[in-house]
């Protein structure tokens, strides 16, 4: 689950990581009194107005702009809000931004000596262990370093079983080339950082930039926060954080019906149960020509109920031109599934793209009756060579 900058750094700020400091607006009206808010509080003309969607790039879409007075942030947070912003994350299409952060400016007025830096934290499947990955510059791609200049990358592991160590904050601040004050608050911001981590159950925590001030400040500019969706029913308070309008609305529903779902771009949609099998599943769709519309697993408990919601979340894609369906009937009976398939039809309607439908495992005989002997158009297949048959027959017509 991804959270908005500003709640990310609401729990930075939790944890004592020092922070950009700012207020949401969802009108240009708001924005103006959250700058007069902003300059009350730190006595600056100079905001960031930063538009709030789950994207990365935003100044490069135009969704970062600076404000020189309390009025210029009120006139571009108008210009910003309800513009559907483009950038490299989120594909041609883009994001409608919804609200904007206004924030206080941390480069200061005739500052000659800031320094952005790039620091994240992560949970490494590979290693079982939490990896910082950072880097002295900061305030660019991560990308871009790594392709162009990967000794300015450096890692730090750290063992969940003992933690962040004292050695290990000391050691990301000499590679930083940070000393003095800025080395001991760099110290401080890393612990902070580890801690908000750990304790939101997060598997991606990103900082770009993190700036070292002409004061020796260490402040989160920017924060990008992914929460770990299977520990979400142990974080109520971080759940609520959750933005379904910035999510694909399809996956959202699909999650309502405790499917598995993820859209892709083929013509092909597949419904099965267990991931290892969606992955054979649209292995025999491309080598049957086709290409897989999305992954979709109903799990063992596939009923009625949750192979029709799958019927009609994988028929909301206008570029699907056939349906392969392929159970294993272990924890879940074959017979069920196949009159789950056949109320499913008679509920949805007419359905207009060819429907196959492969069911092995406890009483696959029996369901393969069913669906022969159902009076619908729909394809049984008894093999993965019979589906893959059917799916070039049903593509080629």
């Amino acid at each position: 689950m991804n959270v908005h900058e500003f709640q990310g750094k609401s729990l930075l700020k939790a944890y004592n990581v020092d922070i950009q400091e700012g207020f949401v607006a969802e009108t240009p009206e708001q924005a103006v009194t959250v700058a007069h808010q902003l300059k009350e509080k730190f006595g600056s003309d100079f905001f960031v107005v930063k538009a709030q969607i789950h994207a990365g790039g935003r100044g490069k879409g135009g969704g970062v702009k600076l404000a020189k007075s309390i009025e210029e942030a009120g006139k571009i947070a108008s210009q910003i809000l309800g513009m559907q912003l483009i950038t490299p994350q989120t594909g041609p299409e883009g994001k409608k931004v919804n609200r904007v952060l206004i924030a206080q400016d941390v480069y200061y007025k005739g500052e000659t000596d800031p320094k952005e830096f790039y620091i994240s934290i992560l949970l490494n499947r590979d290693s079982g262990k939490y990896t910082f990955l950072y880097s002295p510059e900061g305030g660019m791609s991560i990308e871009e370093v790594a392709e162009k200049t990967p000794d300015r990358i450096f890692t730090e592991e750290i063992d969940p079983a003992i933690g962040l160590q004292a050695y290990q904050t000391r050691n990301i601040g000499f590679k930083l080339g940070l000393s003095g004050l800025a080395f001991k608050n760099m110290q401080t911001f890393l612990t902070g950082i580890y801690e908000t981590f750990k304790s939101c159950d997060a598997t991606l925590l990103e900082i770009n930039p993190a700036l070292k001030t002409s004061d020796n400040r260490v402040l989160a500019v920017d924060c990008k926060l992914v929460l770990d969706d299977n520990a979400l029913y142990r974080q109520a308070d971080l759940a609520g954080m959750r933005d379904f309008s910035e999510e694909d609305p399809v996956e959202v529903e699909a999650g309502k019906h405790n499917l598995n779902f993820v859209k892709l771009d083929g013509n092909v949609g597949c419904m099965v149960n267990g991931a290892g099998l969606a992955m054979a599943t649209m292995d025999i769709i491309k080598l049957s020509g086709g290409s897989p519309a999305n992954f979709l697993d109903v799990g063992g408990g596939a009923n009625p109920k949750t192979v029709e919601a799958g019927f009609r979340i994988i028929l909301k894609d206008p570029a699907v031109k056939a349906i392969l369906i392929n159970i294993f009937g272990g924890i879940v009976r074959c017979d069920r599934v196949a009159n789950g398939v056949v109320e499913a039809y008679k509920s949805i309607g007419e359905i207009h793209v060819p429907v196959i439908v492969r069911l092995q495992g406890t009483n696959a005989e029996e369901a393969k009756k069913i669906i022969d002997n159902s009076g619908l158009a729909v394809f049984s297949a008894s093999s993965f060579s019979d589906a893959a048959a059917l799916v070039t027959k049903v593509l080629s017509q």
